[in-house]
């Protein structure tokens, strides 16, 4: 069954035909670092990393794919990008981001105030008055919460970086941008020197609303909070937007003909994704990224990306993923449900049950992400490493896939706009089935893991002594251990009081225990 995506460009699931069925070009709005991602940007990131390892496998068809089957069962080469943006996004943003203030300015303030109090990150030594320190920082600790989570693109750019480039690295190429649009009458300057900044005539093209499904009066009016009195004065239309502003006060800043200043933040998805996926037409197959992109930021590529082109076309297909509640409310540091994947981590819960607890929800759903999903989700991540560890992954491996029910079925699912809760039921009802697993049972779990992307993300270390397994990264502990052979001294006196005393003494530690074969006790975080 070949693969079917909803475009949020038609609003309909249609048939997903890239340019080339054999390499596949793939834009994903990346983060902005300037503080850690938390659970909700990783949802759109991993959605995602979900499509590219499904379209990337040999189980995955296309409608358009002649190619002869032997390609056709090594699979296709996807080239995914994802920018790290690193200027020019600013607090303003939902009204043009033309007098906010830069990200990075603000997370300045955050990290000197952090520093003061003495509550910087383990291990950090940064100055929180340089912005391009503050981005770089923040920009390796969402790389290395990216490769825990098997985020594809992370992993592939240690190797090739300019599959996640930074605005701060392309400033020319921007100018060049605008430079075009200026000239083929899609761009204007306005303002006097030293306040100058330029716009894009959303005038000039036509289909400027199709994405969003806005109109330009609806804009004109001040739909969606785009437009502030504040930022009219020079503008041909309340809805144009800012490519390039002069501000020679800014905290990043570059030489331009338009004067000293930065970019606005749109122009650089346009750029980073043109210069390195678009073919000769100025199209790429896909582009990425959440609900909350839709408008203004990815209306306003396309824009950008036809002008600048020529062609009607920017990407083929438009791939949002909802949002991220938490225990049914939305993320808030108050409220205490504010999650990063080095919180939960530190919980004690597994990179591979944390990916799957983010990836379990089909996309266009909104998601409730709680701790007792994720505990779910080891369980049956549990179930399934059983199967794939029958056997020891070899070179048949490689091979071209077994032709096995599951293996169909997970395909149909998938291929149905990514139903992953008709794949996941799949998975589970043919773990279900087996008995003994055998060496084809594992073969087949591990291609499909090859798309999930969880039983091959390293799991937390487990240390034993000579009483006590301690798992999920825990260090053995004297003190713990002291009392592991004071509660087995009391159960073989029969003093279950104390035995169970010392239990209610480690829980107070926030550990658990549970005694296992051997005469040895496990020794786990409460999650």
């Amino acid at each position: 069954m070949p693969l079917r995506l909803y475009n949020t460009l038609s609003r309909r699931v249609e048939p997903f035909r890239p340019a080339d069925p054999g390499r596949v070009t793939f834009y994903s709005c990346g983060p902005t670092v300037y503080d850690d991602a938390h659970v909700g940007n990783f949802r759109s990131f991993l959605a995602a990393d979900l499509l590219r390892r499904f379209i990337q496998s040999p189980m995955c068809e296309l409608e358009n794919d002649a190619r002869p089957a032997s390609e056709r069962a090594a699979g296709r080469r996807v080239v995914h990008v994802m920018n790290i943006t690193d200027v020019g996004h600013m607090t303003d943003d939902a009204e043009g981001g033309e007098n906010g203030e830069d990200r990075m300015a603000v997370a300045g303030r955050r990290l000197e105030e952090a520093k003061k109090a003495g509550k910087l990150p383990p291990g950090a030594s940064i100055d929180p008055r340089d912005p391009y320190a503050i981005a770089e920082f923040y920009a390796q600790r969402f790389l290395q919460d990216a490769r825990t989570l098997g985020l594809g693109v992370a992993i592939d750019a240690q190797a090739d970086p300019t599959l996640m480039p930074r605005p701060t690295k392309m400033i020319s190429q921007m100018l060049e941008m605008i430079a075009k649009l200026i000239d083929k009458g899609h761009a204007y300057v306005a303002g006097k020197s030293g306040q100058r900044a330029v716009y894009f005539r959303v005038q000039s093209f036509p289909p400027y609303g199709t994405l969003s499904g806005n109109t330009l009066d609806q804009l004109r009016a001040g739909a969606g909070g785009r437009v502030s009195d504040e930022n009219q004065s020079g503008k041909e239309h309340p809805a144009d937007f800012l490519l390039w502003k002069e501000d020679r006060s800014h905290i990043m800043k570059w030489p331009s003909p338009y004067g000293e200043g930065y970019p606005g933040w749109h122009i650089e998805c346009s750029v980073m994704a043109a210069n390195r996926l678009a073919g000769a037409d100025g199209t790429i197959d896909l582009h990425s990224g959440g609900e909350d992109n839709i408008f203004p930021h990815h209306e306003c590529e396309v824009a950008q990306s036809c002008s600048a082109s020529g062609s009607p076309v920017f990407a083929r297909v438009w791939f949002h993923a909802r949002h991220l509640f938490i225990n049914g409310q939305k993320m808030s540091k108050s409220k205490g449900n504010f999650y990063t994947i080095r919180d939960l981590l530190e919980k004690g819960h597994q990179a591979g049950a944390i990916r799957l607890a983010l990836i379990n929800t089909h996309y266009r759903t909104n998601a409730d992400f709680t701790e007792q999903g994720v505990r779910d989700a080891q369980r049956m991540i549990d179930r399934w490493r059983k199967v794939a560890d029958a056997a020891p992954a070899d070179a048949a491996d490689a091979s071209p896939l077994p032709d096995m029910p599951v293996l169909r079925d997970v395909a149909a699912c998938l291929s149905e706009d990514l139903n992953i809760a008709g794949a996941l039921g799949a998975i589970n009802t043919f773990v279900s089935g087996i008995g003994t697993p055998t060496p084809a049972d594992a073969r087949a779990m591990r291609a499909i893991d090859r798309v999930l992307g969880v039983l091959s993300l390293e799991r937390a270390a487990t240390s034993t002594t000579d009483i006590g397994v301690f798992i999920d990264g825990l260090s053995p502990d004297p003190g713990v251990i002291a009392k592991l052979h004071e509660r087995a001294a009391a159960k073989k006196a029969k003093d279950f009081a104390r035995s169970d005393a010392i239990r209610g003494e480690l829980s107070a530690m926030g550990l658990a225990i549970k005694d296992i074969a051997g005469g040895k006790v496990e020794v786990s975080r409460i999650k």
